[in-house]
Parts: C-alpha cells; sequence; structure tokens
C-alpha cells in the first residue's frame, strides 16, 4: 500500500480502477447500461465536475494559501515557488480551466439546452436555463482571465519570460488581481450551476 500511495501515477490510476468498478456496480446492479445519450452525458458530467474541482481548487489553492503566505517565505527559499511549484501548478490549472469550459460546453449540447443557456433563457426558457447560463458566463470570463491575462501575466511575474522588474512587479499584482477576480465569481459561478439543477 506504501508503494501505491508513494507514486502519484500508482494513486491516480488506482483511484481510476476503483471508480470503473463502483461504476459498473452500480449500474449492472440496476439492469446495466447502454452507450447512449444518457450514457454519455454521465461520462462528461463526470469528467466536467472532475476537472472543475482541480481548476477552483487551485484557484483557491493561490489565493488562499500561495499568494497570502508569500510575503512570509524567506527571499532564498522563493524560488523553489517561483521556479518549482508555482509553474507546475499553473500549468494544472490552465488545462484544467479550458477542459472544464470545454466539457461544459459538451453537456450543454448533449443535454439539449446549450443555445438557451449561452442566451440566458431569453427565448422564454427561464429558470433553469437561465441558471446555468449565467454559470456558463461566468465561467467564460474567469476561463478567459486564465488564458489570456493571468498566465501571461505569470510568465512575466516568474521569470519565464524576459522584461524589467518594474513589468515583473506589475506583471504579479495584474496577475494576482485577476486571480482575486475569479475567485470573486467562483462562488456566484458555482452557485448558478448547482441551483440550476433544483429550477424548472
Amino acid at each position: 500500500m506504501v508503494n501505491l500511495l508513494s507514486s502519484l501515477p500508482k494513486t491516480i490510476h488506482t483511484s481510476l480502477a476503483l471508480a470503473v468498478i463502483l461504476f459498473l456496480g452500480l449500474f449492472f446492479a440496476n439492469d446495466g447500461f447502454d452507450f447512449d445519450l444518457l450514457f454519455w452525458s454521465w461520462f462528461t458530467r463526470f469528467i466536467h465536475v472532475t476537472v472543475a474541482i482541480m481548476w477552483i481548487g487551485l484557484l483557491w489553492y493561490f489565493n488562499f494559501v500561495q499568494i497570502p503566505n508569500m510575503s512570509k517565505i524567506p527571499d532564498e527559499q522563493k524560488p523553489a515557488i517561483g521556479k518549482v511549484i508555482a509553474p507546475a501548478a499553473l500549468f494544472y490549472f490552465r488545462w484544467a480551466a479550458a477542459f472544464t469550459v470545454l466539457s461544459g460546453f459538451i453537456l450543454a449540447w448533449l443535454n439539449g439546452y446549450l443555445h438557451q443557456a449561452m442566451t440566458l433563457g431569453l427565448d422564454g426558457s427561464y429558470g433553469k436555463n437561465t441558471a446555468i447560463g449565467i454559470g456558463m458566463w461566468l465561467g467564460l470570463i474567469m476561463a478567459y482571465n486564465v488564458w489570456f491575462v493571468i498566465w501571461p501575466n505569470q510568465k512575466r511575474a516568474l521569470g519565464m519570460v524576459e522584461c524589467s522588474p518594474e513589468e515583473k512587479a506589475a506583471s504579479a499584482r495584474t496577475a494576482m488581481l485577476f486571480s482575486r477576480t475569479n475567485t470573486l465569481l467562483s462562488l456566484p459561478m458555482l452557485l448558478t450551476m448547482v441551483a440550476a439543477q433544483n429550477l424548472y
């Protein structure tokens, strides 16, 4: 067991295997399943929720853990964060954002409410479509911030792109402010996504 848990790939592969076993057990106990629209909708939702947890989890890690504690780290230890931890976290952060948006669009399309959600139910289908649409638009704004504001500025702030010390400081502040903007939008986005499940 220690060998399994000492390796992240082995841990993830085992977690995935357990999820598959549970899936098969639950569905075969309920007369099986078909590779139909219902299955693909469920599967896409599972992917959507999984990558969204990684995205928002890392967003909150940056804002609740890394940013507030950077000033407490001695200067000689900061390169470990800036050169190793932050770039790795930003890799998963930005790709989780992209896959959250992509899987969300696919899920909305599979379930037949993509157009109604993106137009915020302005065709008269209010309630669920309006709520999920607000969540989708907030998610799009947040993903845009990740890819086109936070990531380019973090590359300068972390020294991945050469720039002056003044540009580096300004980029770090811009990245932080847009990361905080995404944190501000995260609870309304999650609320509308969850609330949509209980609306008509």
